[in-house]
């Protein structure tokens, strides 16, 4: 029996016009981006296969294929399993479950499809968030004999914080319950009321069978109860491409096009809003304005773009717009802050700290950023506000992130193009997270820097020596503290303006308020980090001792002086000989479990890679270790002196 698809398909045939218009009428389809959610076995991957089945989207040999791997992997019996079509990793296959985000592409004769099939167990939750974050429309899949589960209200809270606004509640297995309208109501009931408070702008419930095929395409006999959409037909018809194009106008500039003198374009792709040739635009953080002279494209120059198309930008002045920027509407810009609150999805199995520095990366723009504060975790199963130091592998939360240079941006729930972010770790280039911006804070735009007439270059010279931060790092007992104490002494001795930074004695005060925990560590470094930058500023020479066991700390401090003043000395002495000389005991109760948390024991070190300065001081007395550094000191000094006498600086 034909389906409407079918048919309409015959009708719009190539075979009725030319090849050429049959692939313009393609290209004027809408495309929507869709995923589909919910618990493990609810029938995801399945009901993907079943609409690329019916959409006619499976070759014959992929179909031969498919019955072959049906009776090896299936789970279906002698039916085709549909799943298998997404399902398309070994391990996936063996286990029977989806790990990875699957997308596909099909269409009707209306609209264009992507759809995500994304994984529905707890620990791949970062996957399921992935295939969310460019998604328009999620299909929430609730198995009908299991009912609403906690994974199903996990999925449902991270499609909220991802800007998703269309949900349909898909019912599946309605056949294995009989078809019975008591158990959909039920569902329904029980689901409408978790989600009325998430802020999407429709949930359409529609009870299906994925695996036989019931209300996907065509509308099923056997649930006449039912008088709402089939799947297709409200994915053929949910509105979401007007959404985008009546948002204020935004578009992030990704490259500067100039082949030539005559030439000045600012490509990329519009976010929101439409532009057309003569319309003002300013540009996001110098507020500059200009008007649009042309909009060029590949096939010739338009009059009015509209987001989602790929232009170039020519204006008719001249001002100053590189990658990162953004071109706006001048009566509609987005907020410029070094500051904000966001909702934030952390993916690593490495546990977010605040005071770590990560590269933060919108649509185009990137900057090194650290999440100054973690206000509160959400709970993602009842979305209860939590107290939590630190966030966990799928953990979502609210934090404050400030970033080393001031970003454009949009809050997200008014603008998913431009309010989006992601955290990159610094060492590994790992996304740890993604983010969704809340909104600025106000504190960015009351603070500013204030102009100072004596600098840091005066301070220095004034005292006759090169500022600089020797940052010795080793384990607790590696003699960190006393080949410290003797440096500073000696380089006080010969006139030098220095200070010494001890571990020990900034818990006394400064960091006082800190214990032992990964998180309070990354922020101890980070307060000492800031404190040796001032002291460097006024033209010390700063001796740091602290453990400062990780390295992405050590290269926060490092990026925060000018560059060639940091020394990292890597006081190297091995842990068996550091819990030999146990000079203050601590090792042995460590060892006894009595001190948690302890550098070396039950809370790791990781030793630098390339320190400026590697000590081993297993048979040599500390004096050597300072006659090396005071060497080393003499050393960039005469180079320093040389490069300035031949005008370097």
């Amino acid at each position: 029996m034909d389906t409407a698809i079918e048919r309409d398909a015959v009708a719009e045939s190539p075979a009725a016009d030319s090849v050429r218009d049959y692939l313009a009428a393609q290209e004027k389809k809408s495309l929507l981006r869709f995923l589909t959610c919910g618990s493990v076995d609810d029938g995801k991957s399945t009901l993907i296969g079943r609409l690329l089945s019916d959409t006619r989207q499976i070759f014959e040999d992929q179909l031969a294929a498919l019955e072959r791997d049906s009776k090896k992997h299936g789970t279906t019996g002698d039916d085709i399993d549909f799943a298998l079509l997404v399902d398309g990793l070994e391990a996936e296959r063996e286990q029977g479950i989806t790990i990875d985000v699957a997308y596909r592409f099909f269409a009707t004769p209306k609209r264009k499809f992507i759809v995500a099939d994304t994984p529905g167990h707890e620990q791949y939750t970062r996957n399921m968030a992935t295939g969310a974050s460019t998604a328009d429309l999620a299909i929430v899949l609730v198995d009908a004999r299991q009912g609403v589960l906690r994974q199903t209200r996990r999925h449902t809270i991270i499609a909220s914080l991802l800007g998703i606004r269309h949900v349909v509640l898909a019912v599946n297995k309605i056949d294995l319950v009989g078809f019975d309208r008591a158990v959909f109501d039920a569902i329904v009931e029980d689901y409408t009321a978790f989600a009325d408070g998430l802020g999407f702008s429709s949930i359409v419930p529609i009870p299906l069978s994925a695996r036989y095929g019931d209300n996907v395409s065509q509308r099923s006999r056997r649930i006449d109860w039912y008088d709402g959409p089939t799947l297709i037909e409200h994915l053929e018809t949910v509105v979401v491409d007007e959404e985008a194009a009546a948002l204020p106008f935004r578009f992030p500039v990704q490259y500067v096009n100039r082949p030539n003198l005559d030439f000045r374009g600012f490509a990329g792709t519009i976010a929101s809003g439409t532009v057309a040739e003569g319309d003002e635009v300013a540009v996001a953080k110098s507020g500059k304005v200009a008007r649009v002279k042309r909009i060029a494209t590949q096939d010739g120059d338009l009059k009015q773009a509209v987001a989602g198309q790929a232009v170039t930008l020519v204006l008719d002045e001249e001002v100053e717009v590189s990658r990162g920027n953004m071109l706006v509407a001048p009566q509609a810009r987005p907020q410029v802050a070094d500051q904000f609150a966001a909702n934030l999805v952390w993916f690593d199995e490495q546990a977010l700290l605040p005071g770590r520095s990560y590269i933060l990366r919108t649509a185009t723009d990137q900057a090194s950023a650290t999440v100054t504060e973690l206000k509160y975790r959400v709970n993602v199963n009842d979305f209860a506000h939590e107290a939590a130091k630190s966030l966990a592998l799928n953990e979502v939360g609210v934090v404050n992130i400030s970033t080393r240079a001031p970003i454009a941006f949009d809050p997200f729930d008014e603008n998913r193009g431009t309010g989006a972010f992601i955290l990159i770790d610094r060492l590994t280039n790992a996304t740890v997270g993604a983010g969704m911006i809340l909104h600025g804070l106000r504190r960015a735009e009351n603070i500013h820097w204030q102009s100072l007439d004596v600098g840091k270059r005066a301070r220095a010279d004034m005292k006759h020596q090169r500022p600089a931060v020797f940052w010795f790092t080793g384990l607790s007992g590696s003699g960190k503290s006393t080949i410290a104490n003797l440096l500073e002494r000696k380089l006080h001795a010969t006139g030098r303006h220095t200070y010494l930074l001890d571990g020990d004695n900034v818990r006394h005060g400064l960091n006082r308020d800190l214990g032992f925990t990964d998180a309070d560590r990354v922020e101890n470094i980070r307060r000492v980090a800031e404190v040796a930058r001032l002291m460097a500023d006024a033209g010390l020479i700063v001796i740091v001792s602290f453990i400062s066991p990780f390295k992405a700390e050590r290269r926060m401090a490092r990026e925060l002086m000018t560059a060639g003043e940091f020394v990292e000395v890597f006081v190297d002495t091995p842990f068996e000989e550091c819990a030999r000389r146990d000079p203050k005991g601590l090792y042995a109760r460590a060892l006894k479990g009595e001190i948690k948390n302890f550098t070396g024991v039950d809370s790791p070190y990781e030793a630098p890679e390339s320190p400026e300065i590697h000590l081993k001081t297993l048979g040599r007395s500390p004096e050597e270790m300072v006659e090396v550094l005071d060497r080393w000191l003499a050393e960039r000094d005469l180079a320093e002196d040389q490069y300035d006498d031949g005008g370097g600086i």
